[in-house]
């Protein structure tokens, strides 16, 4: 009993000799222990986040998800649990928990291992923070020395937010406000008591206790903490048997985005990788705002989706991507109801029952495979399981039986070739068969259910403000996750008749006016250094003779784009061009760069068109608005130059801008080595852009571009063309907008670019494989019965040669129909120095006629006619000798 009692004195005296040495060790240390600033200031890594303009989420980047709380908007129930489960002595030690070390050191004495903790929330912390997982006695001293010096330099309930905000919850969650995100995809204040307890039981081991991956464990674990809750007397009987007892409901969430923006949130990624690297991007918590906004951003993306789908439906359906079981023969099949009526159309079941087919994979083997088939939005993986004569019924991997009626269904004829189509459909089986896995989608301008596929064609739209250059909206592809190369900004094509605006510009700079006569005549030029001849044609192959500038702009006439380069010269032609942004080594240095046979991006087209819109001012996109802190503190605002001269009557000289001018990366990282509370840039006074071509001329292309996007003359007075983007007229029923269409050989690439209301806007349509033609297309008159009348004007049902007027415009007709809908027009601005006078539409020369003869012209001063047409010259009507209406399928 004596050697007892001396072994229990002795442990006794040793403990608190071992308490009083490492209280001793503590204060000899102290000045080196972390200083209060430090923990004050510790910034915790914290993604960056991308909005558009008006403060929508559209991306996060960062290894580490996190999303900062204060404690005052954490539920009082999460701090309960956690301080149950923890640390129930919290708010009462000093750091270290005695009762907590004794425990863990008779746990050592009487078993010889260490697996008993004794972590009190600020020894996490300072675990945390500053040391490892490691267990090891000279670890756990440095945590409890920091964890006391924390306790003297922080309140508790500092210590507490910091431990929210830092602790490692799994799945890449760092503090609860991520994990409630990552695991519910709500906010805290949004979680039940089952859900909060669930993420209170975490932080002792966060991949062996998560409720994904380990369900059963989450869920015992989950029970711990609610018994401690009771324990506590935090929660009552009932409400612990109802959180012990609900279903485990996490699953992984992404970011909430209000918008998926993929191309332009990896646009703003690479620029802020580029001013900060890598890790300080990811791990700052930047609000990254962009310069597009929601609206715009989605009208965007939602043009270019419909747009290829209209083009790949116009050339038939591929078939299914895989067949998972041998359907019935096709006579044998009967009809059968969709088993959910809430997603059928309108269509009365039909009643008799399908016949048994053993092959048939059951609905839970056929949703099992579905989890395992990639979601390309807005397409769904569904597998068939029964047709009718003029419906199908698909199961998506959701479980949900979904009925495709004949209007989702009529598009899909066989597809051939780029070139032909099959047979129209008549009934659901010409289509599909029971067990094809194919993908379906929702159209969004009436929510039918349609049967989709991945187009293979692909394409690319950017819109500016032509006043400043922020990119107001860009779209790089299909889908992002497929393919993550931006066409808007990377793709180099050639640009077809995209090119003639701005040699159009050259010729008008050069002293031709818009009634120029040039003769629209077949060109055949023998070329001796190869032997053979070069014989540029028009498109289609007529051929006007002698036609004015505007009329041969509008109809895109290729041999009078030659005409004027000759005009102007080769060389004269690209130094002009290159005024506009293009890159000088990219534009072709022969003839055929009036035809545009060089390559470039749409965002250095678009930009071209911007200088035209504008007034001849060189505007540089930008796609970042400003960048904030994570309290929400500005650290940069993009300082634009702008298409004004003078802008401000204070506007610093162009010596005084350049010596003060600072470009982005220069003010970014020098603000982020200041390190201040106060970052926030001033802004500078507005900056004029380079004026590179005359207003006169600027306004004048845009003339010629207003015409080439609408029906011009009388059908009457035999005076009736069409410009070759006719349709922008017809659809957007404004007269605020112009453009031009673009086609290169074999309809290769296809392209439409203009202005409308306040922005500039480039689409572009073609395949990733430069070599592919994108074809034509032949009637579908299950598609032309929905729209008799017009339905050549926009949609999957249009026939003919792709071109840009079909292929690529209707995006844009699209985009600006979303944009400017409620939108009042922008009214036209006549520069100084333009004269309108009245000439004859034949010769271009002056006339005293006020008939169908007769029109205002626009002129530079000092260009306008100064001659009168005589009786002999009198113009004819257009094409009198054939008075039969054109075709719209046959203009290019």
């Amino acid at each position: 009993m004596k050697l007892i009692k001396k072994l229990i004195l002795l442990t006794t005296l040793g403990f608190f000799l071992g308490v009083i040495s490492i209280i001793g060790m503590y204060f000899y240390l102290k000045p080196e222990l972390p200083s209060v600033e430090v923990l004050r200031e510790v910034k915790l890594q914290t993604p960056m986040r991308i909005f558009t303009q008006d403060g929508k989420l559209i991306s996060q980047y960062g290894v580490k998800r996190r999303i900062p709380v204060s404690l005052e908007e954490v539920p009082e129930a999460l701090v309960q649990a956690l301080i149950a489960t923890e640390d129930s002595r919290f708010y009462d030690h000093i750091g270290v928990d005695p009762i907590g070390v004794a425990r863990a050191f008779l746990n050592l004495v009487t078993t010889g291992e260490r697996g008993q903790g004794a972590s009190t929330l600020t020894m996490q912390m300072a675990r945390g923070f500053f040391l490892t997982r490691e267990k090891k006695f000279s670890r756990k001293i440095r945590e409890l020395f920091i964890a006391l010096h924390m306790e003297q330099e922080l309140s508790k309930d500092e210590i507490l937010e910091l431990y929210l905000n830092k602790v490692e919850l799994g799945h890449r969650a760092f503090g609860f406000g991520a994990a409630a995100q990552v695991y519910y995809g709500k906010n805290l204040n949004q979680l039940d008591l089952a859900q909060i307890a669930t993420l209170a039981g975490l932080p002792q081991a966060p991949s062996t206790l998560n409720p994904i991956s380990r369900p059963e464990r989450s869920k015992e674990r989950r029970r711990i903490v609610l018994l401690r809750m009771l324990d506590e007397g935090y929660i009552n009987r009932q409400q612990f048997d109802e959180a012990a007892q609900a279903p485990v409901t996490a699953k992984k969430h992404g970011a909430e985005l209000a918008l998926d923006a993929p191309y332009l949130a990896d646009l703003i990624y690479n620029e802020m990788v580029e001013i900060y690297g890598k890790e300080i991007a990811e791990t700052s918590g930047f609000n990254v705002y962009a310069t597009a906004s929601y609206d715009m951003q989605k009208a965007a993306q939602e043009a270019v989706i419909q747009n290829l789908h209209d083009y790949d439906e116009r050339h038939g359906f591929r078939g299914p991507l895989a067949q998972l079981w041998e359907p019935l023969k096709r006579q044998a099949v009967t009809p059968s109801a969709a088993s959910d009526s809430s997603e059928q159309s309108n269509v009365e079941p039909e009643e008799t029952p399908a016949p048994f087919n053993e092959n048939a994979w059951s609905v839970e083997k056929v949703t099992a495979y579905l989890d395992s088939v990639d979601e390309i939005k807005p397409l769904l993986p569904a597998v068939v399981m029964a047709v009718q004569q003029k419906t199908a019924d698909v199961i998506i991997a959701d479980g949900r039986m979904i009925r495709l009626t004949w209007d989702g269904l009529d598009w899909a004829r066989p597809y051939i070739s780029d070139q032909s189509q099959g047979d129209d459909p008549e009934y659901a089986a010409d289509i599909l068969a029971e067990g094809m896995l194919v993908y379906i989608r929702k159209r969004p301008q009436d929510d039918v259910w349609q049967l989709g596929q991945f187009p293979d064609a692909t394409g690319a739209l950017v819109a500016l403000d032509p006043n400043d250059g922020a990119v107001k909206a860009v779209v790089g592809g299909y889908s992002f996750y497929q393919s993550q190369f931006n066409r808007a900004t990377q793709a180099k094509r050639q640009v077809g008749s995209n090119i003639k605006p701005f040699v159009y510009a050259g010729a008008i700079e050069s002293g031709y006016n818009l009634a120029s006569i040039i003769n629209d005549a077949p060109i055949n030029q023998w070329d001796s250094s190869s032997g053979v001849a070069w014989r540029p044609q028009n498109s289609p192959a007529v051929y006007e003779g002698p036609i004015r500038m505007r009329v041969a702009m509008g109809m895109s006439k290729n041999v009078v784009s030659v005409r004027l380069l000759r005009g102007v010269g080769l060389d004269e032609t690209v130094d002009y061009i290159a005024r506009f942004g293009f890159d000088k080594d990219d534009i072709p240095r022969d003839e055929t760069l009036s035809l545009g046979s060089g390559s470039h991006t749409p965002i250095e087209v678009v930009s071209g068109i911007a200088v035209l819109a504008n007034g001849g001012f060189a505007v540089r996109p930008y796609f970042i608005e400003r960048i904030e802190n994570d309290l929400g503190e500005l650290l940069w605002q993009a300082e634009p130059v702008y298409a004004c001269n003078p802008c401000d009557t204070d506007t610093p000289s162009k010596q005084e801008s350049a010596e003060d001018e600072r470009d982005i990366e220069a003010m970014l990282a020098a603000e982020f080595g200041r390190q201040t509370t106060n970052t926030a840039v001033k802004a500078k006074v507005k900056q004029s852009a380079e004026q590179v071509i005359s207003p006169q001329t600027a306004f004048l292309v845009t003339e010629m571009m207003r015409t080439a996007v609408k029906a011009n003359g009388s059908w009457n007075n035999k005076t009736y063309w069409l410009g070759t983007g006719w349709r922008a007229k017809n659809l957007l029923q404004r007269d605020d907008i112009g453009g031009k269409t673009g086609t290169t050989n074999d309809s290769k690439d296809t392209w439409f670019s203009g202005f409308a209301g306040n922005l500039v806007a480039t689409t572009w349509v073609g395949f990733d494989d430069a070599s592919r033609q994108l074809g034509r297309a032949s009637r579908n008159q299950n598609l032309v019965n929905k729209n008799p009348e017009k339905f050549n004007w926009i949609g999957n049902a249009v026939i003919g040669v792709e071109d840009g007027a079909k292929g690529a415009q209707p995006a844009w007709i699209r985009f600006m129909q979303d944009v400017l809908k409620d939108k009042p027009e922008v009214q036209k601005q006549i520069p100084e120095g333009i004269v309108r006078v009245r000439i004859d539409i034949k010769t271009g020369k002056l006339t005293k006629r006020t008939d169908h003869t007769a029109m205002f012209e626009y002129f530079k001063v000092g260009t306008e006619p100064t001659t009168y047409v005589t009786d002999d010259e009198l113009s004819l009507p257009i094409d009198e000798e054939n008075p039969e209406q054109p075709k719209d399928d046959d203009i290019f």
